[in-house]
């Protein structure tokens, strides 16, 4: 049986049901960790047979159909675990999936549809910024000489708008999503899970520069708190989504999808352009949520009229959940 979370929850605590036992995050972790890697070499290991049988040269050792393969591979290894999360969440903590989603028990799709051009804007903002400042300090920009050209780029953007999406959504389903919602059963101030959380996120993506760690940083805290205060991840994903998708598609145009760099080696010219962009982002977002008045709490119990035997919720909070794009 499925417990729901109490009336009026904010999301960090929606965790903390009836059903909530100190142990369920702790096996729920272990139970994510362990699939996602039995899975993850699942992948890798039936990737690099095929590549093996179909007489693909090796690549550090290992047989590779390529760049983008590879790449398509990796993302998938990540995106696996946005569904292992929702089964931990319905299994181990006995509540309903969708509220690893938002308070409303689902994934607010309207809500999703007007962060996303928002973000698309920031991280405009912040690639056109960083790459100017980049310029006007001296530094390499990085880019390759010669675009890949029409059919590589068309293939390359298939392959991106399959994988790339699922991947960015995986890894806030898991962060923004599991570890804040799993930390909050144990602290009613959001910032202790919204901290560490970030810590995870951050370390996750490798140590690279000390610029490009504090910037994976402050995205994890800042995408963490407005998980909190617009309650649940759209934001987050869209930023997230267009990050990494606009990221991998000026790759692509300039066919440098092979190079293994990640967020942890950003430069510090992209990191100070960056601060302003997720600061500016989240005011926006912060904005919208509150004109739309987007919900931030578990809806509340109905009322019940013993005299007519008739139940209605708060009109206030319906009217929420409507504007919020239910």
């Amino acid at each position: 049986m499925l417990i729901p979370p109490p009336p009026l929850t904010p999301y960090h605590r929606i965790a903390r049901t009836a059903a909530h036992r100190w142990w369920r995050p702790v096996v729920g972790t272990l139970f994510i960790a362990v699939v996602a890697v039995v899975l993850t070499m699942g992948i890798f290991m039936a990737v690099a047979l095929a590549a093996l049988i179909a007489g693909r040269p090796e690549v550090d050792g290992i047989p590779s159909f390529g760049a983008l393969p590879d790449l398509a591979m990796a993302f998938a290894s990540i995106a696996v675990l946005l569904p292992v999360a929702l089964l931990a969440t319905r299994w181990i903590q006995r509540r309903p999936a969708g509220t690893l989603s938002s308070v409303t028990g689902r994934l607010r799709w309207r809500w999703l549809l007007i962060c996303f051009p928002v973000a698309f804007a920031a991280i405009l903002i912040f690639i056109g910024g960083g790459l100017g400042l980049t310029a006007a300090t001296g530094e390499d920009l990085g880019l390759g000489a010669e675009l890949a050209g029409w059919g590589p780029f068309a293939v390359s953007m298939l392959v991106l708008l399959l994988v790339v999406p699922w991947q960015a959504a995986a890894e806030e389903y898991l962060t923004r999503g599991w570890l804040l919602q799993g930390l909050g059963v144990w602290f009613r101030s959001p910032w202790p899970p919204i901290a560490v959380q970030a810590l995870v996120f951050a370390a996750l993506h490798g140590w690279g520069t000390p610029w490009g760690f504090a910037d994976l940083l402050l995205f994890g805290v800042v995408t963490g708190y407005l998980t909190v205060r617009t309650g649940g991840l759209e934001a987050a994903i869209a930023l997230h989504v267009m990050n990494n998708l606009v990221s991998c598609v000026m790759a692509a145009a300039y066919g440098e999808l092979a190079v293994d760099e990640t967020a942890a080696d950003m430069p510090w010219q992209m990191a100070v352009v960056d601060v302003p962009v997720l600061l500016g982002y989240a005011a926006v977002i912060l904005w919208l949520a509150r004109r739309r008045q987007v919900a931030t709490l578990t809806p509340p119990a109905p009322v019940q009229y013993p005299q007519i035997g008739q139940q209605v919720g708060v009109a206030r909070h319906s009217e929420t959940d409507v504007l919020a794009g239910s």
